[in-house]
């Protein structure tokens, strides 16, 4: 039985039951009841109202606003029938009291029951953003979560506004006027109904065409259909390639090809670049050695510059290839990444996938000239460029460092580092000793700008005779004394004027003491000095002296003999160093072993020897 007094009730707190025995008797009686839904005919329309006969003795009035779309276009025409819901039969200023919008309502409820029952497919729009999840209009508004609206969480929401889609009901209660809906679940019986047969068409090598349905920092998924593989960023191209999204989108529809395809797991690894000739199949043809090339630079390392000459292929100026300066210390002070520059084929390896490339061989190099400009045995000038434990580096040319070794720095002054005697940009002269174009290396000495003062020694130095000098090294064994700039002697234990284990006390660097002349080796350079022996000659000890020389059997003109030999000898030879008359002198026993001290009067005679020189 009908029970009316559900028409007194809103429509969401109506009982399934009440509902349907609702539209039963309304659909079962005749003539017009209240709160029903009734056929009429439009006989008017003004600019407010739209007039409506629903065979009644009173015509009813509906607001115009209840017929336009949201556009604001009116769907209705005089004439047009249309249901409306007769909410009284009282009439109200001589009309009855009908709607459009309870008319859809009622209907639409009626529609979506009989969809749930079934168990059907309803279509909707998507009207709003809520919290949660989507607002859709399917007659009525439902909400459709934001973890069913896709098979994977979708981030933005708001793009899918105005879209219609098909979505399955899977809450309904009238009662309370609330619908749950859900596409995911449509989604995945799709899927599912397409796994079956993609399962069937996958095979290693086989090329297949996906949508793209996502894209990571490492790839991107395809769906193949009920089935996604996953493309790898190293199998999208061929060349350099940052991020996936450079070449794909989501939603692009592309070709693939199977890699490999595990059934257990059901993973499928794809690739793009695979199906697309690969460019080094060609390389060896297109860049032979010696070619000259032009590509872009695509990445700076500290080693050198990758440069692409197409895409797929990239070569490698090394650092050392870039310039003939070999001061540059960052490829990026010479290239940034983006220029177009061109270079010299060196090597090619297609197996490797690497391509050697130059860009100092397209320009001149120094070293073909620098012998031409800088000949052996020159005077050159420069400013240090560096200072290093061995040596310092003298800046020559554009891209030419000469180096000065630190053993050509001074013919006998003791250097321990050349910071010592040089600073950084410190402007010095050299000679050039020898340049080897191969190797690069240009060799420059300081010391080969004055004479080596052990070529004339021995005519400035005879045995016997007294020096004076400042103690400028001090060793476990003696000491050593300049006695001019470039020559130092040594002063042997045994041969110092002081006894114990604390001569060293005694003699501190920068001492002046006199020592006799007792050994020269011009070849060996080597001058051996006696302290002792000065103290012996300065005191008159004559006997002392010859004792300690060991040669008792010399007489006092055996030595003014060898000495007035000597300075003949200085006198023809002008000064001059004669290497075959060296060894005479160092080997004349008499005045090695004869008491030269008392010849005094020889010795002073050294002044004629100037004079001879004069």
């Amino acid at each position: 039985m009908f029970d009316e007094s559900i028409v007194d009730l809103p429509i969401t707190e109506i009982s399934d039951d009440q509902f349907k025995a609702f539209f039963d008797n309304m659909m079962s009686e005749k003539g017009i009841r209240e709160k029903s839904v009734v056929t009429g005919k439009v006989i008017g329309i003004n600019s407010d109202w739209v007039t409506v006969d629903v065979s009644y003795k009173a015509e009813g009035m509906i607001a115009l606003e209840e017929f336009k779309t949201p556009e604001g276009e009116i769907t209705i025409a005089v004439g047009d029938d249309v249901e409306v819901y007769l909410d009284s039969m009282e009439e109200r200023d001589g009309h009855l009291i009908l709607s459009k919008e309870k008319a859809d309502l009622m209907k639409a409820w009626e529609e979506i029951s009989k969809a749930v029952e079934a168990d059907e497919v309803v279509s909707g729009v998507v009207i709003a953003r809520v919290k949660g999840g989507l607002q859709v209009d399917i007659g009525v508004k439902a909400f459709l979560p934001g973890s069913q609206v896709d098979l994977r969480p979708v981030k933005n929401l708001e793009k899918l506004m105005g879209e219609t889609f098909d979505f399955k009901i899977i809450k309904f209660n009238k009662r309370r006027g609330n619908i749950v809906l859900s596409r995911r679940v449509l989604l995945e019986q799709e899927r599912e109904s397409k796994r079956e047969d993609t399962i069937h068409r996958l095979q290693i090598g086989a090329i297949m065409k996906g949508v793209v349905k996502n894209i990571t920092d490492y790839g991107a998924f395809v769906d193949l259909g009920g089935i996604d593989g996953l493309l790898h960023i190293t199998d999208m191209s061929y060349g350099r390639l940052n991020h996936p999204s450079e070449m794909f989108e989501v939603g692009a529809v592309i070709e693939v090809k199977i890699l490999k395809f595990d059934a257990d797991s059901q993973r499928v690894s794809l690739g793009y670049k695979q199906i697309r000739p690969d460019p080094w199949e060609e390389a060896e043809y297109k860049y032979p050695v010696g070619a000259i090339v032009r590509g872009k630079v695509v990445s700076i390392p500290d080693y050198g510059a990758f440069i692409e000459l197409e895409d797929g292929i990239e070569g490698l100026v090394h650092i050392s290839e870039m310039t003939w300066n070999k001061r540059i210390k960052h490829p990026s002070k010479l290239v940034n990444v983006g220029d177009v520059v061109e270079a010299k084929v060196l090597g090619m390896d297609v197996e490797g996938k690497r391509i050697s490339l130059g860009m100092k061989q397209l320009e001149s190099n120094p070293w073909d000239v620098v012998g031409q400009q800088y000949p052996v045995g020159s005077v050159v000038k420069g400013n240090i460029r560096n200072i290093t434990d061995f040596g310092i580096f003298v800046g020559i040319d554009e891209g030419i460092d000469g180096l000065v070794h630190i053993s050509d720095l001074s013919w006998g002054q003791r250097i321990r580092h050349p910071s010592d005697r040089y600073q950084k940009g410190d402007e010095v002269e050299a000679r050039v000793l020898s340049i080897d174009k191969e190797a690069e290396r240009f060799s420059l000495g300081i010391k080969q700008l004055t004479e080596d003062p052990w070529y004339t020694v021995h005519s400035r130095y005879f045995l016997g005779q007294v020096l004076e000098g400042p103690v400028v090294h001090r060793a476990d064994f003696g000491i050593f004394v300049e006695i001019e700039d470039g020559v130092e002697g040594l002063v042997h234990l045994s041969e110092m004027g002081v006894e114990g284990d604390e001569w060293q006390n005694q003699y501190p660097v920068g001492k002046v003491i006199k020592a006799e002349v007792i050994h020269i080796d011009s070849h060996d350079r080597k001058i051996s000095l006696s302290e002792r022996g000065a103290v012996e000659r300065n005191s008159g000890d004559l006997e002392g002296y010859m004792e300690r020389q060991g040669d008792a059997g010399a007489t006092f003109g055996d030595v003014m003999g060898d000495l007035s030999r000597k300075l003949a000898q200085n006198a023809d030879t002008d000064g001059a160093p004669v290497d075959d008359e060296a060894p005479a002198v160092e080997a004349a026993p008499a005045v090695e072993a004869a008491p030269a001290v008392e010849a005094a009067p020889a010795v002073e005679a050294a002044p004629a020897e100037e004079s001879s020189e004069e």
